[in-house]
């Protein structure tokens, strides 16, 4: 392994055009973990969580993953108090579309008044005129796509959101959606253990769709002893996570990975990952 030490170490990671214009840096900060247990409620520690997005900008990380259900309200809440006034190539991205009513439990609400509403209020939350990023949580089974869809296209036309993108959709529901919106990023689970989103990724990395995979440090029985991924990580004098996000960001240049963390260490961790560089025999030997 070689590594390339920086005082900004999210860069080696390489950099991405989110819907052509928004470049980012490829390796992201999720802030589904801020929030309590069950994300919901107030974290453990609000000074810590501060903290952690604090310290995620100065290594370099420029692309913020959140939703107005990671608390609910509590990750962008946070988001504003850390950063707001924002770094001018800072991109927030967040999601509306599913609701809570207790710790651990999500229901999607794709109507198109509910989401408006969402736009607005994730708008008054982030302290923003306009939403980088704004992808539909869940398609909603009791709405129409279109219907759903068609109320972000027009608040994009209204300048309220610049780009919009999915979350937990299929190939079909991603071509169905090109119908209504051009499409910038999609968000699903993938990683080395779950890669049932294959033709997903494969399908954006056609048309440069941003990937991003959210759960992506899943490593389960990979990283136990004697495996291959516990292997290639002695080797490399890394951690299994941390190969698990370097495989990633190998992958698919369109592969824009979101670890999330309330943890400065695990979030300096994270980061080192961006330049971890292995001989293509391990990238093969894990993919």
């Amino acid at each position: 392994m070689t590594t390339r030490s920086q005082a900004k170490p999210v860069a080696a990671s390489g950099t991405f055009a989110i819907g052509g214009d928004l470049e980012v840096n490829r390796l992201g900060f999720g802030a589904m973990q801020l929030p309590g247990e069950g994300v919901w409620g107030e974290p453990d520690d609000r000074e810590q969580a501060l903290s952690v997005l604090r310290r995620a900008v100065e290594l370099g990380v420029n692309l913020i993953d959140t939703a107005d259900s990671y608390g609910p309200e509590v990750s962008e809440n946070l988001i504003r108090e850390a950063l707001h006034p924002y770094p001018a190539d800072l991109v927030i991205g967040t999601k509306g579309g599913l609701t809570r009513s207790g710790p651990g439990q999500w229901a999607p609400v794709g109507r198109p008044e509910y989401l408006r509403q969402c736009v607005e209020m994730s708008l008054r939350r982030l302290k923003l005129d306009c939403i980088d990023l704004y992808q539909l949580h869940r398609i909603d089974p009791q709405v129409p796509a279109e219907d759903s869809l068609g109320e972000l296209a027009k608040l994009q036309a209204e300048g309220k959101i610049r780009h919009i993108g999915l979350s937990e959709v299929s190939v079909e529901e991603l071509r169905q959606a090109q119908q209504v919106v051009a499409v910038a990023t999609v968000q699903n689970r993938y990683n080395l253990i779950d890669r049932g989103s294959e033709a997903v990724l494969d399908a954006c990395a056609e048309e440069g769709i941003g990937f991003i995979p959210w759960f992506p440090l899943a490593t389960g029985e990979l990283a136990g002893p004697g495996s291959p991924l516990a292997q290639v990580a002695e080797r490399a004098g890394a951690t299994p996570s941390q190969i698990a996000l370097a495989w990633l960001l190998h992958r698919s240049p369109v592969m824009l990975p979101i670890p999330g963390t309330s943890s400065i260490t695990h979030l300096e961790e994270n980061c080192a990952a961006a330049a971890i560089e292995l001989p293509e025999e391990d990238w093969d030997r894990l993919s």
